[in-house]
């Protein structure tokens, strides 16, 4: 199990102690991605006029907002990954159909092979009997 880590971070301007099983620099991360997220809201229009209770439902629902649409991208990318591995499974037995095709295929031109040898050595065998019953009329 991992160690549980305390570090002082400031968010929009107070100081805090996250406290998680996250490295240090992950939760100055986090930190430090909400007050990118604040900063982000003080440039915009009438934001700054707005109570302190307001501010903070609206960076709530904006975080919520881009969570909600980072879990459908993931389960949409989950969703491609899926069907993607049952494309892969899909070519894989058809592949293994084609090569089991090919392995009879190369059975049955092995077997005409010696059946064209075999009636190459009829026809040789054929034609001398006809040279030899030529040479015996003249």
């Amino acid at each position: 199990m991992n160690q549980k880590n305390d570090i002082e971070v400031t968010i929009n301007g107070k100081q805090y102690v996250l406290a998680g099983y996250e490295s240090d620099a992950y939760l100055q991360q986090v930190a430090s991605y909400i007050n990118q997220k604040y900063e982000a809201f003080k440039r915009q229009e009438g934001y700054n006029v707005l109570d302190a209770d307001m501010r903070n439902i609206l960076m709530q629902i904006n975080l919520t907002d881009e969570y909600f649409k980072a879990q459908q991208r993931v389960n949409e990318l989950s969703d491609l990954q899926t069907q993607k591995d049952r494309q892969m499974a899909d070519m894989r037995h058809e592949m293994i159909g084609y090569k089991t095709e090919i392995d009879q295929l190369k059975e049955e031109l092995d077997i005409l092979k010696n059946e064209n040898l075999e009636e190459q050595k009829k026809i040789i065998k054929l034609e001398a009997q006809l040279e030899t019953g030529k040479r015996k009329r003249k």
